[in-house]
């Protein structure tokens, strides 16, 4: 695929948009790509990047880039023009409940580069006549990124660690979560903010999602890399997941 546009949205962050030749395949909300890394040759192995949004009219594939590692700065490099080797579409998705769902009341929860597997699926969730809710936190407001595409989907409320924009504290500690009783939660984020999350989803009998960041260097079950305990024995997180039903997990044991 080839890079039509590489964004900066924030120091540690870029948005980096692609084109394929031919027609995209279909991609679910949760799903991923494993991306080769060939502008350092420090870096061997494929990175496992979100699918933040499918763009079909543009034929465009986003994806969320947090700088941490020479890995994702050296895709941050990237210029219009360039090509990546990618594999994709990778995993299992989000649940896209139907449109006769009785569980009408929808929050996706993000934190950092988590909110990126949740663009995607709020525009899924708005197409299959919901009016999903996001709340996104950060620790501040420079790090809360893209709220008028959010918005474009549903309702945004947002939390800084610092207080500069939205309510002050952790998404957990967000008032929204007293005021209306939500009937599903997905989440992505960092693993002590969705544990946290899928303690509150377990206390309140709310269904919930969550889409696992472990480490995935082959992608497609052949290295054991993201090997995660389930209560179904130990099955790698990028053929089984990235998401998972809390229920599945042994967190809350």
């Amino acid at each position: 695929m080839k890079v039509t546009e590489n964004a900066n949205l924030h120091d540690n962050y870029c948005l980096l948009k692609l084109r394929a030749d031919g027609a995209l395949p279909e991609m679910r909300p949760g799903q991923f790509v494993q991306v080769w890394v060939t502008h350092s040759p420090a870096v061997f192995l494929r990175r496992p990047i979100s699918i933040h949004y499918v763009d079909r009219e543009r034929n465009e594939l986003w994806l969320l880039i947090q700088k941490v590692g020479e890995a994702t700065r050296a895709m941050a490099a990237y210029s219009p023009g360039d090509t990546l080797n990618l594999l994709l579409p990778l995993g299992n998705g989000f649940t896209i409940l139907s449109k006769t769902s009785d569980k009408r009341k929808l929050l996706l929860i993000g934190g950092g580069v988590g909110i990126a597997p949740l663009l995607f699926l709020g525009e899924r969730l708005q197409a299959e006549g919901f009016a999903p809710n996001f709340l996104l936190g950060a620790r501040t407001k420079d790090d809360l990124l893209q709220l008028e595409d959010f918005q474009r989907f549903g309702t945004v409320y947002t939390t800084t660690e610092d207080g500069s924009q939205g309510e002050k504290g952790y998404v957990t500690q967000h008032s929204i979560l007293g005021k209306t009783r939500f009937d599903y939660l997905y989440t992505c984020g960092p693993k002590p903010m969705m544990m946290a999350v899928a303690r509150y989803a377990a206390s309140a009998l709310i269904p919930c999602e969550v889409s696992l960041e472990n480490t995935m260097a082959c992608g497609i079950g052949a290295c054991l890399c993201c090997v995660e305990n389930t209560t179904q024995g130990h099955v790698c997180v990028c053929t089984e997941g990235p998401v998972f039903n809390i229920d599945k997990l042994k967190w809350l044991i």
